[in-house]
């Protein structure tokens, strides 16, 4: 392991070679914890990153305005990311103030405490109508038949997705977060049938509107006196159902699925949340903290060189903020590798920090908690229906989750 701890910028060296943090995330983050706060590493689009690992670091990085979001700002070939055209480009991932605090003060509205709220009882209809379907067969693979199709539903009927649409969301959805690297063609066509999709979506609500999100932002698009200096480009208003789409399908999938899982390699604490749900909403917490969705935070690029954790980082360069290193540093949190929901932790970084802490968390800990209390009051008797070492999770540095998990009752 290369340590750059408390150093100016080193010599040209070769990146660390990321492989274990896809084998042994956790172990591996430990590793680098231990040897240095800022590691030279291959990102996951194959360039040199600095990887920051505490959490100390991570959280005073995550609010810092000096790292920027906008891609505009990393320098001449050091970052090659996802190639989305300009009509999926223009959201909130690859913006600063004031536009990021435009077009965020547009979107809050959708994920006020109320509009939340409001959405608990039709969540708790889907998760019912799923469980309905596998109870009959005795076992089924939770991520494909609940954790999957849970919270597209969710996010489809806030945006006012039709039902006949929603069928190739996942596929295009983990063609761009696990690109398969025997055919990378398969993310371009991708990309491209997903701005067909936005693009005949958003068509046909400015000639029916319905009583949905997506219909709500085309109102303030193209009201010109009404919008309060607020409007949305063409290109934001796209970017802004695509990223909605896929941000609030792709995290809350693996934050359920790893939480499923978390309770069947914890029976005594499978039992005690079935006999008292009331805990359900303190453990979501712990399960986003202990076993975290998106590992990595949004991509930065320092607006000048600056000092991270002792060690300078050259503006223009590519900074990954480790949130599931940060959520098991030991120095904020105590045993951080035990799952404990009674042990009062706070102050998690799952779901981000500062102004770019994620809009969707609340709906995200709704339909995570409804999930799992739907899950544990149906089947008493769930139980994995592999041996635990067959099961694997998906091969990216961006999203921690299952390929499948199947159980049975």
């Amino acid at each position: 392991m290369q340590n750059t701890a408390n150093t100016a910028v080193p010599g040209p060296s070769e990146p660390l070679d990321t492989r274990a943090l896809l084998e042994d995330p956790h172990a591996a983050y430990a590793k680098l914890r231990e040897e240095g706060p800022v590691h030279r590493i291959s990102g996951p689009d194959g360039r040199p990153a600095w990887l920051v690992t505490r959490y100390d670091d991570v959280r005073r990085a995550l609010a810092d305005p000096r790292l920027s979001l906008d891609k505009s700002n990393a320098l001449p070939g050091n970052f090659r990311g996802f190639a989305l055209p300009p009509a999926l480009d223009a959201n909130l991932l690859n913006m600063d103030p004031p536009d990021h605090t435009r077009v965020r003060r547009l979107v809050a509205k959708a994920f006020t405490p109320g509009r939340v709220e409001r959405m608990r009882e039709p969540v708790r209809r889907a998760a019912e109508e799923l469980l309905d379907a596998v109870a009959p067969a005795g076992r089924a693979d939770l991520i494909a038949a609940y954790a999957g199709p849970l919270p597209i539903t969710v996010i489809c009927d806030l945006l006012g997705v039709p039902q006949r649409d929603r069928r190739d969301f996942r596929a295009w959805s983990d063609a761009l977060i696990a690109p398969d690297p025997a055919r990378p063609h398969l993310a371009k066509e991708a990309v491209g049938a997903m701005l067909r999709f936005y693009t005949g979506l958003i068509a046909s609500k400015r000639a029916e509107p319905g009583d949905d999100l997506l219909s709500d932002l085309i109102a303030v698009r193209d009201d010109e006196e009404g919008s309060g200096g607020d409007r949305l480009t063409e290109d934001e208003l796209t970017s802004l159902a695509f990223l909605l789409l896929l941000a609030g399908y792709e995290n809350v999938i693996h934050l359920i699925g790893n939480s499923v899982l978390a309770l069947l390699d914890h029976p005594a604490l499978l039992r005690e949340l079935r006999e008292r749900p009331a805990g359900l909403a303190a453990a979501v917490e712990e399960f986003a903290r202990h076993d975290t969705p998106a590992p990595l935070a949004i991509r930065r690029f320092p607006l000048e060189d600056m000092e991270i954790g002792g060690v300078t980082v050259p503006a223009g360069e590519t900074v990954l903020l480790s949130l599931a290193s940060a959520n098991r540093d030991p120095a904020r949190f105590r045993e951080p590798d035990r799952l404990d929901p009674n042990n009062g932790r706070s102050g998690h970084l799952a779901f981000g920090h500062g102004i770019h802490y994620c809009l969707g968390a609340p709906l995200a800990r709704l339909e995570a908690d409804i999930a799992l209390a739907a899950l544990l009051s149906r089947f008493p008797g769930l139980r994995l229906d592999v041996p635990r070492d067959q099961l694997r999770r998906r091969p990216s540095m961006r999203a921690h989750g299952l390929i499948s998990l199947p159980v049975a009752w």
